[in-house]
């Protein structure tokens, strides 16, 4: 994480593409969502709690934190392409977490998901993704904000 968190800290956007693992995200995508939630609004002088001395980080709190959030206002895309069901549920869950972090969705476009050849053999799934037009063309869209 100490190379990521400055990653998404220095980012205008940030973009998810992932698949989706029986309905849920990847075990690593879903460690990294754990750790950045507790990285944004947290502690920005982490010298101040003296490592992790939960006392000190306790007294800091009660005195009054305002829960700064780190990564507000950042624009942010989700795309969640799947052979089976649960595309949604994830889509769903990885866009609200976005948003309780306060980033912004970076158009009416950029979060979706999608069912690539339903059931199919996962052998050919990728060949399928390619050719399926619609989705290649979204993906491919550019996105302009002003």
């Amino acid at each position: 994480m100490s190379e990521i968190y400055p990653r998404w800290v220095a980012a205008h956007g940030i973009m998810i593409v992932t698949p989706v693992y029986w309905y849920q995200a990847p075990s690593v995508l879903k460690l990294m969502i754990d750790r950045l939630v507790c990285a944004d609004g947290g502690n920005p002088d982490p010298t101040s709690t003296h490592g992790k001395k939960a006392d000190e980080a306790k007294a800091i709190e009660l005195r009054g934190w305002d829960y700064p959030r780190h990564l507000a206002g950042r624009s942010c895309s989700v795309v969640v392409p799947g052979d089976s069901a649960g595309t949604e549920n994830l889509r769903r869950c990885l866009c609200d977490w976005l948003n309780d972090m306060h980033l912004v969705q970076a158009g009416t476009d950029s979060c979706f998901d999608r069912y690539i050849d339903y059931f199919g053999p996962y052998a050919t799934s990728h060949e399928k993704f390619d050719e399926d037009r619609p989705c290649r063309k979204k993906c491919e869209t550019p996105r302009v904000r002003s």
